[in-house]
């Protein structure tokens, strides 16, 4: 059989998933061959390397790691993939799947990809090779490698903290672009007219950058002042930043938005120090609306994220696949609120 023929169609297992014997029949040797190529390939030919590998790249496939007897049955774990565990925004999520899911008698596994994304492919097929009941992931923006082999497991996905109108199975989730908007028409109507904004460097603080820039040239305000920081921002990379800010123009900025609130703190902490009266000559707005936030001098104004919500309906999500309920809103946005406080 050529390498060139179309994928074959899934398995007739009942879970449908891309197996081995459908690589095979796509490389065209036995299954026994491609089964060497992938655990002993130095008792196959480069050739059949060659053809099993190409194989495996158009099909997806992971080798399941779990043992043959047990293939069938459910694993009750359920795997979460976060950028990072150091960072509090997530937790209200992690913490809400892991006691829904406990409910339900399932456990969580929790990975760590990092904000470049770039441990995400190979987290992912060791987390599908494992075969568990559910993987949860932040964002939708995923490799290609890692979304087919994603679809060609037929395990149920649960994408959260963004929004797509096409994700990989189900999400729960809110625009990141909305949410720079409304911080942008927040402080224009308290009577904002500089807006400047301290952001972290990963993708989706990037997109509530362009939302705010674009809602301010809409509002017709001048583009506002940007400073980029490394992800996972910082108190320190917040002062740091407002530091640089004002350092170029006195006058940078009456109102900033700040792309989390570790870095809103780094940014009252510095503006204390430069004698900066916020919110008289500043206003800061935050992102996340973590606990300290209310107990801050003066008080964050923030975006408020339902975390907590965001963790319960990707475990429903997926406890309802795992006992074959329909899922009839397979995309949920939870949208996000303004809690506007002492700082702006």
């Amino acid at each position: 059989m050529s390498t060139d023929a179309a994928p074959p169609r899934r398995s007739r297992r009942s879970s449908g998933a891309v197996t081995l014997h459908d690589v095979a029949r796509l490389a065209g040797v036995a299954p026994i061959t491609a089964s060497r190529a992938l655990n002993s390939p130095e008792q196959v030919s480069e050739e059949v390397r060659r053809k099993v590998g190409d194989a495996v790249a158009r099909t997806g496939y992971v080798p399941n790691l779990v043992a043959g007897g047990l293939a069938s049955r459910r694993s009750r774990l359920v795997a979460a993939v976060v950028p990072t565990v150091a960072g509090p925004v997530f937790l209200r999520t992690v913490q809400a799947l892991t006691e829904t899911l406990a409910g339900h008698g399932y456990q969580l596994m929790l990975g760590q990809t990092g904000y470049r994304g770039s441990r995400e492919d190979a987290l992912l097929e060791a987390i599908i090779g494992r075969r568990p009941d559910g993987i949860v992931l932040t964002g939708i923006l995923h490799s290609a490698a890692g979304r087919r082999q994603l679809l060609a497991s037929r395990i149920p996905v649960v994408e959260t903290w963004d929004l797509t109108p096409t994700p990989i199975d189900m999400l729960v989730g809110f625009s990141h672009e909305q949410v720079g908007e409304a911080v942008a028409h927040h402080l224009q109507q308290r009577g904002r007219q500089r807006l400047a904004l301290i952001t972290g460097d990963d993708e989706r603080a990037l997109r509530r950058r362009d939302g705010f820039v674009a809602a301010a040239r809409r509002l017709g305000l001048a583009d506002p002042r940007v400073v980029t920081v490394p992800a996972p921002t910082t108190v320190r990379s917040g002062r740091e930043a407002l530091a640089d800010l004002f350092a170029a123009d006195a006058a940078a900025a009456d109102a900033l938005f700040c792309s989390s609130d570790l870095l809103a703190i780094g940014v009252l902490t510095e503006a204390r120090c430069r004698s900066i009266a916020v919110p008289e000559d500043v206003a800061v707005v935050g992102f996340g609306d973590l606990e300290f936030a209310a107990d801050l001098e003066p008080a964050l104004t923030t975006v408020r994220v339902n975390g907590e919500a965001i963790g319960q309906q990707a475990a429903q999500f997926i406890i309802d696949r795992a006992a074959g309920r329909p899922i009839a809103e397979p995309v949920i946005d939870i949208g996000h609120s303004i809690v506007v406080r002492d700082s702006g």
